[in-house]
């Protein structure tokens, strides 16, 4: 007889540390059940059964999931065969929409209740896959504070906002920041190094187009300013591409020590993305970039009817906080003149420092914990009905 199990699909580094942050109390609370699906090697160490690596899925852009579709069509259809062949009644599916979405509606055909955590960005620039959402999803859970109300005027039923799990896996770093570590005050300002941190991604096609770029800028400043280099590295990134820049880092941090790397930051460099959340959250200005291919910036800019911020800072602010520099405005010159403005202008730079420090006011949520109700729901899966 097949055992109670739980597919969970984390296709992305941020959807599997979004899941570290439940895993552990569901795996306690089930001990009997067996976990499987797409993760890293996080999960993995924790006892998930992986179908497929995190890495097989990267991509960045729509020019580059066209190029995977073969690939993505025929992981559909494995996790689909493993779940009849594991008679599996529940699935967590964790953002990475593109691929969940679709997975969503196999799901739903084969009687499987679906949890979806992370509520994909519909409002931005495909509202009409709340309706994909509202005939797919049994409970869809939202991380930011219009989410909840976003979905439910369009029919989803069951929605539950959370506190974003960025916040709960730092509000004790940041809560117990010493005065010393706030980094330079206005009377020396001008005169100490400054520490940039470099935040290029966790993709080989995002670490390849924009860090090169970002040490240029660095490079820029150091004509005028002592800059104490830094940068957070990716485990799923080759270290080919990080080497050629090497030298130039007085510290490296791994992904797991971002909170670290942010805590000691003046100013950063960050590829767009959850990153950017977190950098708001430590209260550091960053200049965030994104470099699209032509294929993707002509889709993006003819197709897609939005023209608001695209960073997720940016975003929960509802205004440009943080300066955004894609494509054409993508250079080392921009970037340097962009960390330049706060270098030159502490007032500038310590009243934006200010205003980042009410972005944790702007996560709240309804509920802070999400493994309480995703083991109730597993429950009901499982346990209530056989």
């Amino acid at each position: 007889m097949v055992g109670p199990n739980c597919l969970v699909i984390a296709g992305e580094k941020s959807g599997e540390e979004h899941c570290l942050s439940f895993f552990d109390s569901l795996r306690a609370s089930y001990p009997e059940m067996s976990f499987w699906g797409v993760g890293g090697d996080d999960l993995q160490d924790r006892g998930m059964e992986l179908l497929y690596h995190l890495k097989d899925f990267s991509s960045m852009g729509f020019s580059e999931v066209i190029l995977k579709v073969p690939f993505y069509l025929k992981a559909l259809r494995v996790i689909e065969d493993e779940v009849k062949k594991r008679q599996c009644k529940v699935a967590i599916l964790i953002d990475f929409q593109d691929f969940n979405l679709k997975l969503s509606k196999k799901l739903k055909s084969l009687g499987v209740k679906v949890l979806y955590y992370v509520a994909p960005q519909a409002w931005a620039w495909k509202e009409w896959r709340a309706k994909t959402i509202q005939e797919t999803t049994d409970t869809l859970f939202t991380i930011l504070p219009f989410e909840k109300k976003w979905f439910q005027d369009r029919g989803v039923k069951n929605v539950v906002s959370l506190k974003h799990p960025l916040w709960l896996s730092y509000k004790d770093k940041i809560l117990n920041k010493k005065p010393g570590d706030e980094c330079h005050y206005e009377g020396n300002w001008k005169g100490s190094p400054k520490t940039i941190l470099l935040l290029p991604g966790s993709r080989n096609s995002e670490v390849s187009s924009l860090l090169p770029m970002f040490v240029k800028a660095a490079e820029l400043l150091t004509n005028k300013w002592e800059i104490d280099l830094r940068i957070v590295t990716s485990e799923n990134v080759s270290d080919s591409y990080y080497k050629p820049f090497a030298h130039l880092f007085n510290r490296v941090y791994e992904s797991k020590a971002l909170g670290d790397a942010l805590l000691e930051a003046d100013l950063a460099v960050a590829a767009s993305g959850t990153v950017t959340l977190a950098a708001a959250l430590f209260s550091v200005p960053t200049v965030v970039c994104y470099n699209l291919s032509l294929l993707n910036n002509f889709i993006f800019y003819n197709f897609l009817n939005y023209d608001g911020p695209i960073s997720l800072a940016n975003i929960v602010h509802g205004d440009f906080v943080f300066p955004e520099l894609f494509n054409e405005g993508f250079s080392d010159f921009n970037v340097a003149q962009a960390l330049n403005n706060w270098l030159e202008d502490y007032e500038k730079f310590s009243t934006l420092k200010n205003r980042l420090r009410g972005t944790e006011a702007l996560l709240r949520g309804e509920m802070e914990d999400v493994a309480p109700c995703l083991e109730g729901l597993l429950r009901e899966s499982y346990v209530n009905n056989g």
